[in-house]
Protein backbone atom coordinates (compact mmCIF):
# COMPACT_ATOMS: atom_id res chain seq x y z
CA UNK A 1 0.00 0.00 0.00
CA UNK A 2 1.04 3.25 -0.79
CA UNK A 3 2.71 5.82 2.27
CA UNK A 4 0.48 9.06 2.98
CA UNK A 5 1.94 11.73 2.00
CA UNK A 6 2.55 15.15 4.34
CA UNK A 7 3.22 18.49 4.17
CA UNK A 8 4.91 20.16 6.96
CA UNK A 9 5.21 24.34 5.78
CA UNK A 10 6.79 26.68 7.84
CA UNK A 11 9.61 29.61 7.51
CA UNK A 12 10.69 27.73 11.02
CA UNK A 13 14.02 25.12 10.09
CA UNK A 14 13.66 23.62 13.20
CA UNK A 15 9.87 22.84 13.46
CA UNK A 16 9.75 21.75 9.89
CA UNK A 17 12.70 19.00 11.11
CA UNK A 18 11.19 18.37 14.49
CA UNK A 19 7.57 17.36 12.54
CA UNK A 20 9.14 15.54 9.68
CA UNK A 21 10.76 13.46 12.56
CA UNK A 22 7.55 12.43 14.13
CA UNK A 23 5.99 11.52 10.52
CA UNK A 24 8.75 9.92 9.23
CA UNK A 25 8.52 7.67 12.02
CA UNK A 26 4.78 7.42 11.90
CA UNK A 27 5.32 5.68 8.18
CA UNK A 28 4.61 8.70 6.50
CA UNK A 29 6.40 10.05 3.10
CA UNK A 30 7.06 13.74 4.47
CA UNK A 31 7.48 17.05 2.44
CA UNK A 32 8.56 20.41 3.58
CA UNK A 33 8.50 24.07 2.41
CA UNK A 34 9.58 27.22 3.80
CA UNK A 35 7.35 29.25 1.65
CA UNK A 36 4.31 29.43 -0.47
CA UNK A 37 6.07 29.09 -3.44
CA UNK A 38 8.06 25.78 -2.87
CA UNK A 39 4.37 24.63 -0.49
CA UNK A 40 2.28 25.11 -3.77
CA UNK A 41 5.18 23.31 -6.22
CA UNK A 42 5.01 20.84 -3.94
CA UNK A 43 1.38 20.26 -3.89
CA UNK A 44 1.37 20.60 -7.60
CA UNK A 45 4.03 17.48 -7.69
CA UNK A 46 3.15 15.18 -5.03
CA UNK A 47 -0.64 15.62 -3.98
CA UNK A 48 -0.20 15.36 -0.04
CA UNK A 49 -2.91 13.92 1.52
CA UNK A 50 -2.34 16.31 4.16
CA UNK A 51 -1.01 19.43 4.73
CA UNK A 52 0.60 21.16 8.00
CA UNK A 53 0.25 24.72 6.91
CA UNK A 54 1.90 27.80 9.56
CA UNK A 55 -0.45 30.49 9.67
CA UNK A 56 1.91 33.33 9.07
CA UNK A 57 4.46 32.87 7.01
CA UNK A 58 6.76 35.61 5.18
CA UNK A 59 5.61 36.34 1.22
CA UNK A 60 2.34 34.44 0.88
CA UNK A 61 0.88 34.08 4.18
CA UNK A 62 -1.01 30.95 5.44
CA UNK A 63 -4.84 31.58 4.49
CA UNK A 64 -3.57 32.45 0.81
CA UNK A 65 -2.00 29.17 0.30
CA UNK A 66 -4.77 26.96 1.61
CA UNK A 67 -6.75 29.04 -0.47
CA UNK A 68 -4.38 28.12 -3.36
CA UNK A 69 -4.48 24.72 -2.21
CA UNK A 70 -8.13 24.25 -1.99
CA UNK A 71 -8.79 25.50 -5.34
CA UNK A 72 -6.55 23.38 -6.60
CA UNK A 73 -7.68 20.01 -4.64
CA UNK A 74 -10.37 20.01 -2.08
CA UNK A 75 -9.40 16.63 -1.28
CA UNK A 76 -6.43 17.44 1.03
CA UNK A 77 -6.47 18.05 4.26
CA UNK A 78 -4.84 21.09 5.73
CA UNK A 79 -4.28 21.71 9.56
CA UNK A 80 -3.29 25.06 10.26
CA UNK A 81 -0.69 25.79 13.06
CA UNK A 82 -0.35 29.28 14.37
CA UNK A 83 1.47 31.31 16.98
CA UNK A 84 -0.64 33.78 18.82
CA UNK A 85 -4.53 34.65 19.47
CA UNK A 86 -5.09 34.72 15.38
CA UNK A 87 -8.64 34.21 15.63
CA UNK A 88 -9.85 36.40 13.07
CA UNK A 89 -7.58 34.56 10.78
CA UNK A 90 -8.41 30.94 11.76
CA UNK A 91 -12.21 31.30 11.53
CA UNK A 92 -11.36 32.43 8.03
CA UNK A 93 -8.93 29.40 7.96
CA UNK A 94 -12.14 27.21 8.94
CA UNK A 95 -14.72 28.94 6.25
CA UNK A 96 -11.68 28.24 3.69
CA UNK A 97 -11.54 24.41 4.77
CA UNK A 98 -8.65 23.87 6.91
CA UNK A 99 -10.16 21.30 9.55
CA UNK A 100 -8.42 22.71 12.78
CA UNK A 101 -5.56 24.33 13.89
CA UNK A 102 -2.67 23.77 16.52
CA UNK A 103 -1.17 26.81 18.52
CA UNK A 104 2.42 27.01 19.26
CA UNK A 105 4.16 25.96 21.12
CA UNK A 106 1.74 22.55 20.25
CA UNK A 107 2.20 19.13 21.91
CA UNK A 108 3.33 17.41 19.50
CA UNK A 109 1.79 14.33 20.54
CA UNK A 110 -1.43 15.96 20.06
CA UNK A 111 -0.55 16.69 16.43
CA UNK A 112 0.57 13.27 16.14
CA UNK A 113 -2.94 11.60 17.39
CA UNK A 114 -4.80 14.11 15.03
CA UNK A 115 -2.49 13.74 11.85
CA UNK A 116 -3.35 10.06 12.41
CA UNK A 117 -6.74 10.39 13.06
CA UNK A 118 -7.19 12.04 9.45
CA UNK A 119 -5.21 9.61 7.80
CA UNK A 120 -5.74 6.37 9.24
CA UNK A 121 -9.44 6.38 9.32
CA UNK A 122 -10.60 3.07 7.81
CA UNK A 123 -6.96 1.35 7.16
CA UNK A 124 -5.77 -1.47 8.50
CA UNK A 125 -3.88 -0.87 11.71
CA UNK A 126 -0.47 -1.60 11.26
CA UNK A 127 1.38 -4.13 13.19
CA UNK A 128 3.56 -1.96 16.11
CA UNK A 129 6.49 -2.55 16.18
CA UNK A 130 7.78 -0.45 19.27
Amino acid sequence: MEKKKVLIVDDQNGIRILLMEVFSSEGYETFQAANGKIALEIVERETPDLVLLDMKIPGMDGLEILKHIKTGNPEIKVIMMTAYGELDMIKEATELGALMHFTKPFDIDEMRVAVNGQLKDGQEEPNQFR
